[in-house]
């Protein structure tokens, strides 16, 4: 760890511990404010004990961290084109991380105290752009390149459209187990609530295998809460990191020369593929507005100016690559201006061949071929650190063990009219379980909050109890205001920020 602070001042190191203590303590919110997510079904249908409920959310909260993979946690870092962060000097890069996370915190902090099922997911992603949008706006550069549109785009669809999807399946079980679980009075006990269940049986506890279903369900939320939640810490600080101390984190330090040969035969690989294809690129080209791209006369040592990657030359931009990466056996042996140019280039090959694989002239087998290269120009680039996964695995875990009853209440008591019961609770469990495993396998960042939440509405509406509107109208208002208020919040903070640098 001792490189994290290579080439800094003591002021600049000292900012960016203070800024790697707020993205664990974001997680730490993260976890106690979405814990509800995981406990709130057990605890209501009395399956389990409060507190065993909440040490187990915390236990598998940390597993699905450990185990959850990079994907969601660099949909994230790409909200914001990489080249914005690293074309700014480590002040910039301090104010808007700090900007980000005080704004992400205040209102996480607030939702919770207000007992509000409100998103982190949205909170952050808005704080994300708020900081964008602001740094456009200051230094004069386009909307389009302050933000990565394409990413933005198909994040806010999942956002909105996750938790529509939570209501409609989970209300779809409910339906089918009414329909298909009922024709006994041994089958009709999953669809009574705790307190029917003591006044006709005398037992508190749903039956054995209700309760194993729950059980089971609850570790499912709680796991993929892991995995998708946390990847969102990982995220956060892999950007502090990129942005603040580039010396040590732009490229994966620890890479071996095996890895380092297989993104330079990555390189290589593709720079084949296109000479074999040589219609392609000029198709990708005539899609984006040409910008001021990589010149003939760089060379690997001039990376003081602005980076931009311009799709009509890619060629060039591979071409420095290979003179960066040929014999190259460890990044140590790069200065620091050359790690940063190499990581610039590498996702800008990499930006463009995710282009030119979703031309419709490109074949199917193309697609998957310059898809498996992805994979191998990325390798040592978009990566974390152990010790940082294991720290916001423990931030998350930790934060899942506290403060979780005012959002655990307002889930399991105040959304429906009626008590929760069996079948409701494995139906909403069961759906947000698999709809942010999904999530999480593909890349997507979901609202734990809201797939849940939604769910367990749509199992009271389609039980026939309906929901409380009070309630509803609290958690779709705090919906609707998490974005513009989080975008607000880090801009205005930015720009202040700005305003004493």
């Amino acid at each position: 760890m001792l490189h994290l602070f290579t080439g800094l001042d003591l002021y600049t190191s000292a900012m960016l511990i203070l800024a790697l203590l707020f993205v664990l303590f974001y997680e730490a919110i993260n976890g106690f404010h979405d814990t509800a997510n995981a406990v709130a079904t057990v605890i209501y249908t009395r399956a389990m004990r409060s507190q065993l409920a909440v040490v187990m959310a915390g236990v598998f909260n940390f597993v699905g961290v450990m185990l959850g993979g990079l994907t969601v946690a660099y949909a994230i870092v790409h909200l914001l084109p990489t080249d914005l962060l690293l074309n700014v000097s480590s002040a910039h890069g301090l104010a808007m991380v700090f900007s980000m996370l005080f704004a992400a915190i205040v209102w996480n902090l607030g939702t919770w105290y207000l007992g509000l099922p409100a998103s982190s997911s949205h909170t952050l992603i808005g704080s994300i752009i708020g900081v964008g949008l602001t740094n456009a706006l200051v230094t004069n550069t386009s909307v389009v390149d302050a933000l990565n549109v394409p990413k933005m785009v198909s994040i806010f669809l999942s956002l909105i459209f996750s938790p529509l999807v939570g209501m409609m399946i989970a209300g779809l079980m409910v339906f089918l187990l009414r329909r298909c679980w009922s024709n006994t009075k041994k089958r009709q006990r999953i669809h009574m609530t705790p307190a029917e269940r003591e006044k006709v049986d005398g037992k508190r506890k749903p039956p054995f295998w209700t309760r194993i279903a729950l059980i089971l369900s609850a570790i499912g939320v709680s796991f993929s809460h892991g995995a998708n939640d946390g990847q969102k810490g990982i995220g956060l600080i892999m950007l502090v990191l990129i942005g603040v101390a580039p010396a040590g984190f732009v490229l994966n330090m620890s890479s071996s020369s095996y890895d380092i040969t297989r993104t330079r035969d990555a390189v290589v690989n593709l720079q084949r593929f296109y000479q074999q294809h040589d219609q392609l690129l000029p198709l990708v080209a005539k899609q984006v507005a040409p910008q001021a791209g990589i010149e003939q006369s760089d060379t690997m040592s001039d990376v003081g100016g602005q980076f931009h990657c311009d799709s009509s030359r890619v060629l060039v931009a591979i071409d420095h690559s290979l003179s960066l990466l040929n014999n190259l056996q460890s990044y140590q042996q790069l200065t620091v201006d050359q790690r940063s140019q190499l990581r610039r280039l590498l996702m800008c090959v990499t930006e463009v061949a995710d282009k030119v694989a979703k031309l419709p002239e490109t074949s199917a087998e193309d697609q998957r071929f310059l898809k498996k290269l992805r994979a191998d120009l990325l390798e040592t680039v978009e990566y974390a650190p152990t010790w940082i996964i294991v720290a916001v695995a423990l931030a998350l875990s930790i934060g899942t063990m506290i403060g979780w009853r005012r959002v655990a209440t307002t889930i399991g008591e105040k959304i429906g009219k009626k008590g929760m019961t069996y079948a409701q609770g494995v139906s909403a469990q069961m759906t947000a379980a698999f709809s942010i495993g999904v999530a999480s396998y593909t890349g997507m960042p979901v609202s734990t909050t809201h797939v849940l939440s939604s769910a367990v509405a749509g199992t009271m509406i389609a039980d026939g109890g309906g929901v409380q509107s009070k309630t509803v109208k609290s958690i779709a208002l705090a919906w609707a205001l998490t974005l513009p208020v989080s975008m607000l919040l880090s801009g205005g903070l930015y720009w202040l920020a700005l305003r004493f640098i």
